[in-house]
Formats: C-alpha cells, sequence, structure tokens
C-alpha cells in the first residue's frame, strides 16, 4: 500500500461531530504538516479534525474488564413475579373477615387488610404522608389514606 503525503483537499476518515459517526472528510486545513480543520462529505459540516481513536493499553484493559462484567448472569428478579409470590404466600395465611373496607380518608396501619371495591382484599406494605402502598392480587397500588 502506497502512503501519500497528506495535504489539503485531500480525504481523510475523522469522527463528525453532527453525525456522529466516523465518515469521509475533506481537509480543509493543516498545520506543521498536521491534519487540524476538515469539512465532511456526507452532511457538509465543517469542524476541527478528530483522528480515529487507536486501542490503548489502558482501553484494552477497560474493554477485557467490560467483556467480563456482561459474561455474568444478571440475577436481577421480575418484580411483578416477586409480587406474585409474596401474594400467594400471604393468602394462605390472610383471614378475610378481619379486611377494612377501603376508604380515602381512613386510617390504616403497616400489615393490616383492606377490602377495595376494585381490587379486593390486600394487606398495607408501606405508609407515607397521605397514601399506602398495598399489594393485591392484582400488583402493588398506591391508595389514598389519611
Amino acid at each position: 500500500m502506497i502512503r501519500r503525503a497528506l495535504a489539503a483537499g485531500n480525504e481523510i476518515e475523522s469522527m463528525c461531530t453532527k453525525c456522529k459517526v466516523v465518515l469521509n472528510h475533506t481537509i480543509v486545513a493543516m498545520v506543521e504538516g498536521r491534519v487540524v480543520r476538515v469539512k465532511c462529505n456526507t452532511c457538509g459540516s465543517e469542524h476541527n479534525y478528530r483522528p480515529q481513536k487507536t486501542e490503548t493499553a489502558a482501553s484494552k484493559r477497560t474493554a477485557a474488564v467490560k467483556t467480563s462484567a456482561s459474561a455474568r448472569p444478571k440475577t436481577r428478579r421480575d418484580p411483578e413475579l416477586a409480587d406474585r409470590e409474596e401474594w400467594e404466600m400471604l393468602s394462605k395465611s390472610m383471614d378475610m373477615n378481619k379486611a377494612v373496607a377501603y376508604d380515602m380518608n381512613g386510617s390504616f396501619r403497616v400489615n393490616s387488610l383492606v377490602n377495595h371495591p376494585v381490587f379486593g382484599v390486600g394487606r398495607v406494605s408501606a405508609l407515607s404522608e397521605n397514601k399506602m402502598e398495598v399489594l393485591f392480587e392484582a400488583g402493588r397500588k398506591l391508595l389514598r389514606c389519611n
């Protein structure tokens, strides 16, 4: 392969700041034999020359760490599946007769049973200011309360 000396007007590959991809560019300006300004042949934008990155030892190590980390299996659980499993365990021990009818102005405690007209019976899992999180068979719902 014959390498020619670079000069203004020649084509060179550079990272285009507008297209965000390495594309062919035309050299617009050079300083002391170095390319400093180029024009994208695709979009026509003119910008400073950004050479393609060469792989350094540090980037090779980083790439090796990333590939080894991505090779590990993900152990993240599906939250809906976890809620369903929790509901099934709780529903076996629930006394449906102790469920209090849901009222937006009512006061509730954590682990108390609530009977909602749409969602059915559920267990209060968390309380915050004027809101409570209730686990129903259909999933977790955030309801208003006092």
